[in-house]
């Protein structure tokens, strides 16, 4: 079975302005004059990781990692209550990824991530099929409002007493309602104490959701420092909270755009939080896209999950098979 590649630290990195007050960090490792690749990272609000670049041979890739705005490096963070979440949209992480290539000089990118960077990959590249070479996700999304009330209140079917203690971190008058908006509330609230409750309870609520992963890495949501998990939370109900700004069914309907584009769609079949159905749905208006169903993975991966990652990878990097 293949192995991530040897750490590598980056060769160069900076902080990008990309207006409104918003500056975002990049990094590049791996081969300068390589194929040219983004990692996207998920939420959103999650950051980026080095580990990431792992999965690509540095000498055959240029592997550019970014932290959207305001998480990760990026300046403001979210973390700070005082910080505005107004100009933090998906419109604007598109339009930031496409200043991040323009300034690195990239004609076109290979885009790589999964969860909420699915979601980001598909609205970019269907805006702008013509910078992208191929894709290669892992954990498929479209933020559909169906998908965020599945995360969110359908799934609680299956964890009931975990749901029961999401809903119930909530004023009892919210209870009923979109449990998202609600928590995006107590999330902005001027009380600190209220902010950091709401915090907890969002992030054990993601961590039942993957509990079962035994392959993967239960906990995950949780185990992050206080000011990340605070801008994930942040920017994870502000984007959930408006559907991501994308019409109802939108990033579907438009797959025809993709078309042309080289594509591996690689889902865990455990994924309670987002069900095989999406990829699936996918899988059948992208004509050019692979479907690798992963049996022993949920959302957070698992070992035979990384080697379809890798073999992905090194296909479109021009070796292996």
């Amino acid at each position: 079975m293949a192995e991530p590649f040897p750490p590598i630290d980056p060769h160069a990195q900076g902080l990008l302005d990309v207006g409104g007050g918003n500056e975002i960090h990049w990094e590049e490792s791996g081969n300068p004059q390589g194929k040219p690749a983004l990692v996207v990272h998920g939420g959103p609000g999650s950051g980026t990781s080095r580990g990431r670049a792992r999965l690509f041979d540095p000498e055959a890739y240029r592997i550019v990692q970014a932290d959207q705005r305001g998480c990760g490096q990026s300046r403001p963070h979210a973390s700070d209550p005082t910080v505005g979440l107004e100009h933090n949209t998906t419109d604007h992480l598109i339009a930031d990824m496409e200043r991040l290539r323009a300034h690195l000089g990239i004609e076109r990118w290979l885009l790589y991530g999964g969860s909420w960077g699915s979601t980001l990959i598909l609205a970019y590249a269907e805006r702008h099929p013509e910078r992208v070479s191929e894709i290669v996700i892992s954990g498929v999304t479209m933020t559909r409002p169906e998908e965020t009330d599945w995360l969110y209140h359908g799934v609680g079917r299956l964890l009931p007493g975990a749901w029961e203690a999401f809903r119930d971190g909530l004023p009892e008058a919210d209870r009923d309602g979109n449990l998202v908006v609600a928590y995006g509330r107590l999330v902005n609230s001027p009380d600190a104490a209220v902010r950091a409750r709401a915090v907890r309870d969002w992030l054990a609520w993601e961590d039942a959701v993957i509990a079962h992963e035994a392959l993967g890495h239960p906990g995950a949501y949780g185990n992050r420092p206080d000011d990340a998990a605070m801008a994930f939370v942040r920017i994870c109900a502000h984007y959930f909270g408006h559907d991501a700004w994308l019409a109802d069914g939108q990033l579907l309907r438009e797959a025809h755009r993709l078309a042309g584009i080289p594509g591996v769609l690689i889902h865990g079949r455990l994924d309670l939080g987002s069900p095989l159905k999406t990829a699936w749905e996918l899988a059948k208006a992208w004509p050019d896209a692979e479907l690798k169903v992963i049996d022993d993975s949920g959302h957070t991966g698992s070992p035979s999950m990384q080697q379809v990652i890798l073999e992905a990878l090194a296909r479109f990097g021009g070796y292996g098979g």
